[in-house]
């Protein structure tokens, strides 16, 4: 949970890295926070109105996880653009994601695992 609440509270923050376990335990509580507001706007009659509002409420967070996790890899968060590309870029995008990071310092800060060993 407090990878979820440190990205959180990182609300839109873009500079330096995110490891790969920051990344992956985010996208691990979003999903079964998105499944239970789905759960609840067809419960509750109003699909999907709670699914937009906490969509848009971690759109800066998500994208800012996002561009940090890019630059754990050495690559820029335009980057991120190529998930616009149909069915590749989700695919390249998700890659990049999974990708280990570069070891030591690179344009972007610290390695994140070295900050925190």
């Amino acid at each position: 949970m407090n990878y979820y609440l440190d990205v959180i509270k990182r609300y839109a923050d873009f500079a330096g890295r995110a490891r790969r376990q920051e990344y992956w335990m985010f996208v691990l509580w979003n999903v079964p926070i998105v499944i239970v507001l789905t759960v609840l706007d067809f419960v509750l009659g109003t699909y999907p109105v709670l699914g937009w509002i906490y969509t848009l409420a971690i759109l800066l967070p998500s994208l800012g996880l996002s561009v940090r996790r890019l630059h754990d890899t050495g690559k820029s968060g335009w980057w991120y653009l190529v998930s616009f590309i149909p069915f590749v870029g989700w695919i390249w995008i998700l890659i990049l994601m999974a990708t280990e990071g570069h070891p030591g310092a690179n344009e972007y800060g610290q390695n994140p695992k070295e900050i925190r060993a």
